[in-house]
């Protein structure tokens, strides 16, 4: 079975402009699948639209996106690089919501060998689990971030896990054999719509988990999180309704738009992820286009991150860095931070538990300049020892 089997053709004829496109506008620079499947070979960033809604809690409609935020991204210009983006078309639904899972974990799983970075657009949340069993066959541990007003940990009164919806495909990620989950983060998750079970459950699995308030006007504190993940999920309606409407469990509070766009462009300057999902996009609540507007910019940013990335992970040459180490108060324990000269972005070494079996001595998580204070004044930066700790 080849790729084009899993997808329908774009309709361009509908989506382009009465003019057409510039030849700058990304209508023109991406292979865009109408009559034949596209070439992939060369591509760097490939579009995967989903026409699946079916466990969209609260949320039917959202498998329409994709086509509305294609419209809008179409029309953006090219930034400062040559785009090498190809867009697959539409994952047919399939029979049932479970087939569809399988189209996207086949698709997402083919796409990474090739070092091609699949960018899901539409459907519902739970299209995250699909996303992350892509990675089943790299065999590998990978961090998972997600950008979500809640926990999506819903359980049923007899204590069993739910079918996968999009509030408790995160039970499957977690519960999942064989386990590839190295951390889990999530990223705006708003205090009153998190239970203390679930607070708890997070903090036992030494997992990263921000508040809104942590991040609101200083998205920077999410760069180092981003930087650490191989795959990103980012619902909608964790962005607030005034700047994203269209869906419907969208509420008052949650990131500006602009907030929204800065998370994108730190998710594609990192050099270790390898895909996005952008996912709970309803059309029927739109307004005048706004939120596929939004979409469509936040698309543009993850494409303007990418085509600027530093490659400066792993660490090499060390010609390219600084070392830094600090002694704490009251240890004999030494912390060493490297800096990048490149991107002057920081990360941390943090020791592997004696009696592994690993070739690394160390592991290498980044972190900010304010860790690296917090070490200089002689206390163990927390993100130190969560890190340890699960390495443990």
């Amino acid at each position: 079975m080849s790729l084009s089997d899993f997808f329908t053709p774009i309709d361009l004829q509908k989506l382009t402009p009465p003019n057409g496109y510039y030849t700058s506008q990304l209508g023109s620079k991406i292979s865009i699948y109408t009559d034949s499947f596209p070439d992939i070979d060369g591509k760097n960033i490939a579009l995967i639209g989903v026409l699946d809604d079916r466990n969209a809690v609260n949320n039917s409609g959202c498998a329409l996106g994709p086509d509305y935020i294609r419209e809008k991204l179409y029309q953006l210009h090219e930034g400062a690089y040559t785009t090498k983006i190809v867009d697959l078309g539409n994952v047919k639904q399939g029979q049932t919501v479970t087939d569809t899972y399988y189209a996207v974990k086949t698709i997402v799983s083919e796409l990474l060998k090739i070092d091609v970075v699949p960018v899901i657009i539409g459907g519902g949340q739970d299209l995250t689990y699909a996303q992350y069993m892509g990675y089943e066959a790299l065999e590998q541990k990978i961090d998972v971030v997600v950008v979500d007003s809640h926990f999506d940990l819903d359980d049923d009164s007899d204590g069993e896990s739910l079918e996968t919806t999009s509030g408790s495909y995160l039970n499957k990620i977690f519960l999942h054999e064989p386990n590839y989950l190295f951390n889990f983060s999530n990223l705006g998750y708003q205090t009153f719509f998190a239970s203390q079970d679930s607070l708890r459950v997070m903090e036992k699995l030494y997992f990263d988990v921000h508040r809104l308030g942590e991040l609101s006007g200083q998205t920077s504190v999410a760069e180092p999180i981003i930087r650490n993940a191989g795959m990103i999920s980012f619902d909608i309606s964790a962005i607030r309704s005034a700047d994203a409407p269209a869906n419907t469990n969208a509420t008052p509070n949650g990131f500006y738009g602009e907030e929204a766009c800065q998370i994108c462009r730190y998710a594609g300057f990192s050099d270790k992820l390898t895909s996005i999902g952008f996912y709970e996009f309803n059309p029927a609540y739109d307004n005048n286009g706004q939120t596929a507007m939004l979409l469509s910019q936040m698309i543009w940013y993850f494409i303007d991150g990418f085509y600027n990335r530093k490659k400066d992970f792993p660490l090499h040459p060390k010609s390219q860095y600084l070392i830094y180490k600090t002694s704490l108060k009251h240890d004999d324990h030494e912390v060493v931070f490297v800096k990048s000269k490149k991107s002057d972005r920081w990360w941390m070494q943090v020791p592997y538990p004696t009696g592994g079996s690993r070739n690394e001595r160390f592991h290498l998580v980044p972190c900010r300049y304010e860790d690296y204070k917090t070490a200089v004044d002689g206390e163990l930066p927390d993100l130190w020892w969560r890190t340890y700790q699960k390495l443990n």
